[in-house]
């Protein structure tokens, strides 16, 4: 039976066969001690984006008192979920990260944002008061590639001119993306900003069809 450690763009945490590119957390362990998930969903507001290899460390999955793994399709569908780069197995990619988000919001030392200032901005970015995912409505055309939005009850990927159907094993068959349409935007806004300022999220292979 599989562990329900999978996750979508919207940040759910699905249980399903089907693997992932990249892992991540939530700050801590948010299984129980059968491995199971119940209603809490995040142990911090230190949500990561991580590396599924890093110096050949192995470890059996949601090991009681530790974090609990949690896989996605790509780091566009971790980004969209509102986890950001790690800052140890992903050092580069987190050091672009933070010095995009000090450009485009301010704040932070040494030329880049601090980890604790961008997971305080996007813990109440992913979040409503009743604990659901928060999105907002905004133009297509002001969107940068990379972003997921919600598009006919399903979310989609924004890759050049073309939409992207997400699925748990990879991209559909890609749709033209529509002109000056009103669209739901899963990805916060903040990250959609980093986006906008030239982060490159890594996409599952099946993205690079439509290139």
């Amino acid at each position: 039976m599989p562990l329900q450690n999978r996750v979508t763009p919207d940040g759910s945490i699905i249980a399903i066969t089907a693997r992932g590119t990249v892992m991540g957390n939530r700050g801590g362990a948010i299984h129980r001690h059968d491995r199971t998930i119940g209603p809490r969903r995040w142990a911090s507001r230190q949500w990561i984006c991580c590396k599924l290899e890093f110096n050949g460390r192995r470890r059996a999955l949601m090991q009681p008192g530790r974090y609990t793994e949690l896989f996605f399709l790509d780091e566009a569908t971790a980004l969209a979920a509102g986890h950001r780069p790690c800052g140890e197995c992903r050092r580069q990619d987190f050091l672009w990260f933070a010095k995009l988000w000090a450009e485009v919001h301010g704040g932070g030392t040494a030329g880049r944002a601090m980890a604790d200032e961008m997971d305080a901005v996007l813990h109440a970015e992913r979040l409503t008061p009743e604990r659901s995912k928060r999105t907002y409505y905004t133009n297509i055309d002001t969107l940068p590639g990379g972003t997921f939005i919600s598009w006919q009850g399903a979310p989609h990927l924004l890759l050049a001119s073309w939409l992207l159907p997400w699925d748990f094993t990879g991209y559909g068959a890609p749709v033209e993306r529509p002109a000056a349409s009103t669209v739901e935007v899963l990805t916060p806004p903040s990250i959609v900003a980093v986006l906008s300022a030239g982060f490159c999220p890594s996409l599952h292979p099946t993205a690079h069809a439509v290139d």
